[in-house]
């Protein structure tokens, strides 16, 4: 079965998961050629190696809070926090409890 992924002007719940965070899975939530949004959930103890995408992107903590690595750079995330990285900047996520985040992601550097 597909995965449904939102249309221009669908609205788009990302409030917190709460308890059931513990059965929720990464989800692409819109995706265009240009633009894709999706939520990431990492429980605790899991991590994200470092990496790079081409395009710019926001990081947006909906729940939790997560270890957020930029080079040297270690930023605690917690709920309502925000990063903005600019393409082809290496970053690690390890989250410290169960976390949900909002990831928006610009395409192909376009």
């Amino acid at each position: 079965m597909a995965i449904h992924h939102a249309l221009s002007g669908e609205l788009i719940n990302i409030r917190p998961l709460g308890r059931a965070i513990a059965a929720a899975r990464t989800t692409t939530l819109y995706k265009t050629q240009r633009l894709e949004v999706f939520r990431i959930i990492l429980l605790a103890g899991k991590e994200m190696r470092e990496h790079a995408v081409v395009g710019e992107l926001t990081v947006q903590c909906l729940e939790g809070s997560v270890e957020f690595s930029v080079g040297t750079n270690r930023d605690v995330m917690r709920a309502g926090d925000l990063k903005c990285l600019a393409g082809g900047s290496p970053h690690a996520l390890r989250a410290i409890e169960d976390t949900s985040i909002l990831v928006t992601l610009l395409l192909h550097g376009a």
